[in-house]
C-alpha cells in the first residue's frame, strides 16, 4: 500500500508539471499582452482592511492566503513587487478550473478566441487530491526558476520556464486563482494581469 501510494505520489509530481501544464506562452499568450485589463481594485471595508477573500468560489480563505504569500515569496527572491488579490481574476480562474473539471479533467489553457477566449497570463496545476495542495502548484511552478539564466523571455525559452517567469513578471500586480476537483485530482488555475511573459521582454 504504501509503495503504490509512493509510486503515484512520484508520477504526479514528477511527470504532471511537466507534460500537463503548457507553457502560458504557447496557449492564449504566444501573441503577448502588454497592456493590463481594466480589473476592479480589492475591496475594501468600511475598517480599510482589504477584503481579499470576496469571491474566492473553490478556495478557503487559508488557501488564499498560501497563495498569496507563496507567490509573494518567488517575486521577493528576485527584488520585484508583491501582488494583490483579485476577486475578479478569482472568479475568472475558478470558470475556468470548474470548465476543466467538467469536461474529463483535460488540463489545458484557454484558447485564443471565442467564448473562452484568455485574457491574462495562466498558470495551471493538477496533482493527486490529499497530496497536494495549491502551495505545491506554486511551488511546481517556481521549481523551472532552476532552468532560467536572466534575460528576455523568448520563444525558445518559453516553453521551459514560462510558468516561472510569469510568477515573477515585474509588471504583473494582481492574481486571481480558482480550484476544482476531478477524478481525484486538484486543479489549480491561477490568472495574472498584466499578463507576463512578453516576447523579446525580461520578466524583471
Amino acid at each position: 500500500m504504501m509503495y503504490r501510494l509512493f509510486i503515484q505520489r512520484t508520477i504526479f509530481l514528477l511527470v504532471i508539471p511537466g507534460l500537463l501544464l503548457c507553457s502560458v506562452a504557447c496557449g492564449n499568450h504566444a501573441r503577448g499582452l502588454d497592456a493590463a485589463v481594466p480589473i476592479p481594485s480589492q475591496k475594501v471595508s468600511a475598517s480599510g482592511e482589504q477584503n481579499i477573500y470576496n469571491n474566492s468560489f473553490g478556495l478557503t480563505d487559508g488557501e488564499v492566503q498560501q497563495l498569496l504569500t507563496e507567490h509573494n515569496r518567488v517575486r521577493s527572491a528576485v527584488g520585484v513587487g508583491p501582488v494583490i488579490w483579485s476577486p475578479d481574476l478569482a472568479a475568472y480562474s475558478q470558470e475556468w478550473a470548474d470548465y476543466l473539471a467538467d469536461n474529463q479533467c483535460h488540463i489545458k489553457h484557454r484558447p485564443a478566441e471565442g467564448r473562452w477566449q484568455g485574457l491574462y497570463g495562466e498558470n495551471l496545476f493538477t496533482g493527486t487530491a490529499g497530496f497536494y495542495d495549491v502551495g505545491d502548484g506554486v511551488r511546481a511552478w517556481e521549481s523551472e526558476k532552476q532552468f532560467f539564466k536572466g534575460g528576455a523571455v523568448t520563444l525558445a525559452n518559453v516553453q521551459q520556464v514560462g510558468h516561472y517567469t510569469q510568477l515573477v513578471w515585474r509588471g504583473t500586480t494582481q492574481i486571481g486563482c480558482g480550484k476544482a476537483e476531478c477524478g481525484g485530482r486538484i486543479i489549480l488555475v491561477c490568472n495574472y494581469a498584466p499578463a507576463g511573459n512578453v516576447v523579446d521582454e525580461a520578466p524583471y
